[in-house]
């Protein structure tokens, strides 16, 4: 090894870690209570974590982190092992449903970032070190409870360190005042539609290499996105988190995304360092194209069917996006499969993660990936009944928790979504020393040990795992970066109508906004929500721009609606409790909608099911805000000639002919701020956004489309003889026309 002469280190203590810094190496963090030392060879610093002079391979980050994680793969029990392989279910800090120190948080006195009872248990006892994060009561507060975290597990299992991950968290909020300053909240972007919505993979980068920077300033190092499902089916719930249905601008978008959040600023080329995050791509080999539009999270839409034959087209996200990347990360470093049965495309349908030819053969063998592949949250948890939120063991009902750990184990994943509890991972083993003997399994084991370890060397987790909550406060929702999510939302926008040229707005009209009523709705968990009545456009925001008139007073109106939600997405209880089948169609328009043009058959059928006939034939669809549909015909009635301009926040693809010919102008937009709209609305910026999709002619259209096909609905044609087609958008001075077009449309 060569010896440094003149490498400065120096320690500094931090809130919560100590920093030791070195001109010539990483900087290293570790907590002082965990036992560890920093030990010294040929002038560098290194942590020696069981606080010996020996300098262990996997201690030494001048080896590759490859080399590292087989060497302390080789170390580790099997319970150790089995608890690296477990994937926590949500933290929320503070955690409301759980205890600290026995009592409730509100009774505990204790701070938010202080661990509770459950999460020192899983961590201690159950050996987890992947934990995934959804609400925290700020930045801050996630720094803090990183450190905690990091400080508890140090002088565990080898160092081990934790590695936190989140679902995506930076979508914007309606009524959100733009402010540039930093407020400790992460940027303000729109969801992954409205990046597709931009047709600008250099915006995909910048957003992952924005939300990596902050996602790392509070102790975060992996993304359990992106979703690289092709939007083929526009009734699915979770349409608004894919990039659309085009292969091509999937594929690149998922691409830019990938090496954004992966591509570590402080490394060359695009490669691995300390502010990398690690990108979790979902969902292997594609969920968008459930029958009739129905989602995997419940028994009722477990089939994935393939009437177009595109499973392959399903995986070109995947394939030419999330495994082909510009950077030197070279691919998405995880991947998940989704719940789904991919229906009659491999020997035995059960759920991709169970099956074994769609996990070992297709995408370890004929993709040669060899990332981590964790399942999908909760598949090895029993089902309670159809339609009710809870396991997803689709295939493998019949086989026990442990049982299911096994097939999925030895069909090829390395990681258990949603599961604290090492046990039924332990059990799998033993299962697999009896079938293959012990030498085989712990060789298996092994493998999915060093995958899992990889992930934490390449992003420095091992070296630093802490966080400066200074700085964590300093970037996070910084002034810049704050504007680069505002200006995003603003490219987001489609404007879909502009007759006689309503927009651009005159600043300063009298403008009619009315209150945008949301339903009492059970929600797609099974959740009420309560009724609720608001003003769409707050007076402080609202001021800047107009003067708030009644009706008869206004120069013209804007009405704020939703796009239409579906109840039961797919399945009706009372039906089923009445007995019938339990299925619907799921519908995309206001109105009740009744399926006379639906499969009399389903392609799916289980034989061993009491339902083996899934279709929903001449059964009817309603909608939970019916109301937003009324409210646009009430502003029509009552402005007369007046325009009216509506602006829909869209979820879903919107069967549009109930809504179109009554508007003036008409904008979608996908999680964007109110403020985002009316800067379109009055001229401070021109819209530029392009639909990612088809927009339905009719629900009717949509019953004669193929699940998994691209770009095969008939799009819907407005009253001015505009084709609401993939690639459609107006600026105000007529349809969009410039390289984006001509790259993704071929015009």
């Amino acid at each position: 090894m060569t010896v440094v002469a003149e490498n400065k280190i120096t320690e500094i203590e931090k809130d919560g870690f100590v920093l030791v810094r070195q001109s010539e190496g990483p900087d290293l963090g570790y907590s002082r209570e965990s036992g560890i030392r920093i030990i010294k060879r040929d002038g560098y610093a290194f942590k020696s974590y069981d606080g010996r002079d020996t300098l262990l391979p996997y201690e030494d980050w001048r080896l590759d982190a490859r080399t590292r994680a087989a060497d302390l793969a080789s170390r580790m029990s099997i319970d150790e092992i089995a608890g690296l392989m477990l994937y926590s279910p949500q933290n929320k800090l503070p955690m409301p449903n759980d205890t600290y120190d026995g009592k409730s948080f509100a009774e505990s006195g204790r701070k938010a970032w202080e661990l509770s009872d459950g999460q020192l248990k899983f961590l201690t006892e159950d050996n987890v070190r992947h934990v995934l994060v959804s609400t925290v009561e700020s930045a801050a507060t996630a720094a803090r409870w990183n450190n905690r975290v990091q400080a508890l597990v140090e002088g565990r299992t080898h160092g081990i360190p934790a590695n936190n991950s989140s679902d995506p968290r930076h979508s914007a909020f309606k009524d959100a005042e733009f402010s540039p300053g930093s407020s400790g909240q992460l940027s303000l972007w729109s969801n992954l539609m409205g990046l597709a919505a931009t047709f600008d993979p250099q915006t995909a980068y910048e957003f992952g290499r924005i939300a990596a920077a902050e996602y790392r300033a509070m102790g975060i190092a992996t993304a359990l996105s992106p979703q690289a499902d092709l939007g083929t089916d526009p009734r699915w719930y979770r349409y608004n988190a894919t990039f659309g249905n085009d292969p091509t601008l999937a594929a690149d978008l998922v691409r830019a995304y990938c090496d954004g959040f992966q591509s570590s600023p402080l490394s060359a080329d695009g490669d691995w360092g300390q502010g990398s995050v690690n990108a979790m791509v979902k969902h292997w080999p594609g969920g968008g194209s459930g029958e009739g539009g129905r989602d995997a999270h419940y028994g009722n839409g477990k089939y994935a069917v393939y009437p177009g034959d595109c499973f392959e087209t399903l995986k070109l996200p995947f394939t030419q996006g999330a495994f082909a990347l510009k950077g030197k990360t070279a691919k998405a470093s995880a991947v998940m499969p989704y719940y789904t049965i991919s229906y009659d495309r491999t020997s035995e349908n059960v759920g991709n993660s169970f099956n074994k030819e769609i996990i070992d053969v297709q995408l370890r063998g004929n993709e040669g990936y060899d990332g981590v592949i964790c399942t999908d949250w909760a598949i090895t948890w029993d089902q309670i009944a159809p339609g009710i939120h809870s396991g997803k063991p689709w295939g493998v009902e019949t086989l026990t928790p442990a049982e299911r750990h096994y097939k999925a184990l030895m069909a090829g994943v390395d990681q258990f979504g949603g599961n604290n509890d090492k046990i039924p991972v332990i059990e799998a083993y033993e299962m697999g020393v009896k079938e293959h003997g012990e030498k085989a399994m712990r060789e298996r084991m092994e493998r999915s040990a060093t995958r899992l370890l990889v992930n934490m060397f390449r992003p420095g987790l091992f070296e630093n795992p802490y966080v400066d909550v200074d700085n964590t406060v300093a970037v996070v929702g910084q002034r810049k970066w704050m504007q680069t999510g505002y200006d995003q939302q603003l490219r987001s926008v489609v404007m879909l109508k502009n007759s006689a040229t309503t927009l651009p707005a005159v600043k300063g009209a009298k403008v009619y906004v009315p209150r945008h009523r949301k339903p009492e709705m059970i929600n797609y968990w099974g959740g009420k929500e309560a009724e609720s009545v608001y003003e769409p456009v707050t007076s402080q925001i609202a001021g800047r721009y107009y003067e708030p008139a009644k009706p008869e007073d206004a120069d013209f109106a804007i009405v704020f609606i939703d796009s239409p939600h579906s109840k039961g997405m797919g399945y009706d209880r009372e039906d089923a409790a009445a007995g019938g089948t339990g299925y619907i169609p799921i519908s995309l328009q206001y109105r009740p909608y009744t399926a006379v043009a639906a499969r009399r058959k389903s392609i799916a059928t289980d034989a061993g099911e009491p339902i083996a006939d899934r279709n929903y034939y001449n059964k009817t669809a309603y909608c939970w805000n019916e109301c937003d549909l009324d409210l646009v015909e009430e502003t029509r009635r009552l402005m007369g000639d007046r325009p009216v301009v509506v602006v829909v926040d869209m979820s879903n693809p919107t069967v549009m002919s109930e809504i179109e010919p009554l508007a003036d102008a008409l904008l979608v937009g996908f999680n964007v701020q109110t403020q985002a709209f009316l800067d379109l609305i009055f001229g401070e910026k021109e819209p530029s956004g392009l639909l990612p999709f088809e927009m339905p002619a009719s629900m009717e259209a949509i019953e004669q489309h193929c699940e998994d096909k691209p770009h095969d609905i008939k799009p819907y044609v407005d009253s001015d003889g505009n084709v609401y087609d993939f690639g459609y958008g107006l600026g105000f001075k007529g349809r969009i026309s410039d390289r984006r077009t001509l790259k993704y449309c071929g015009r």
